[in-house]
């Protein structure tokens, strides 16, 4: 009686078990990776602007803008000069009857801020972004005059970039912006770092983009 051959076993199939370094590589390429979209995702916005605006700002001489001036002058209602005297012996702010007189009359709302009182009258600067603006009152004759500048849309977004008469809001989002590129930058560079071995252009690229602005700043900017 012949023997019946046996079936084959199969062949085990070999998996190569990744080591310490790769697994701990691939951590970080995880978390570096997570890092680097959360900061571009929140710097998104702000890198056009301030990428647009820069633009701007380097050819500000070129641009032509035509600012817009807008002029008041009138007198005060004597109802109103009583309460101006009591606020400027406190050397307070305006009365908010001031205020909503020049609203309701003339359209103007007057932002908060403490003007500067002397014996004879009160002036109030009122700088913003892409403009500027002020008003002055005779405490004896109860004249107003009010004056705003607008220089457009292109002036508001530069100097929104300079931080120039923005408030305390605009300049913790600007802080805000710059610790995201600053994470984005380096989460970058770490990324760079990982992929080097593969990549043979990355340190070459990556020090022209560092040497550029170095000799130019050393060489031609004066």
């Amino acid at each position: 009686m012949r023997d019946i051959p046996s079936q084959a076993a199969p062949l085990e199939e070999t998996t190569e078990v990744p080591t310490t370094s790769v697994r701990l590589r691939a951590v970080w390429m995880r978390r570096l990776l997570t890092w680097h979209w959360i900061s571009s995702a929140f710097a998104l916005f702000g890198m056009l602007l301030f990428a647009v605006t820069g633009i701007t700002l380097n050819h500000a001489g070129q641009i032509a803008a035509e600012a817009r001036v807008t002029t008041v002058q009138e007198t005060l209602p004597e109802a109103l000069m009583e309460p101006l005297l009591q606020a400027q012996r406190d050397a307070a702010e305006l009365p908010l009857s001031v205020g909503d007189w020049l609203l309701n009359q003339q359209g103007v709302k007057l932002p908060a801020g403490q003007p500067e009182w002397s014996e004879y009258e009160v002036y109030l600067s009122l700088p913003r972004p892409g403009g500027d603006a002020w008003l002055s009152i005779d405490l004896e004759t109860a004249e107003l005059l009010y004056e705003s500048t607008d220089r457009g849309w292109i002036a508001y977004l530069n100097d929104l970039h300079k931080g120039r008469n923005a408030g305390q809001a605009w300049s913790l989002f600007i802080d805000f912006f710059a610790l995201v590129c600053v994470v984005f930058s380096l989460t970058g560079l770490a990324v760079l770092w990982l992929h080097a071995r593969e990549r043979a252009a990355v340190w070459p690229v990556t020090g022209l983009g560092v040497l550029v602005p170095v000799l130019l700043a050393v060489l031609l900017v004066h």
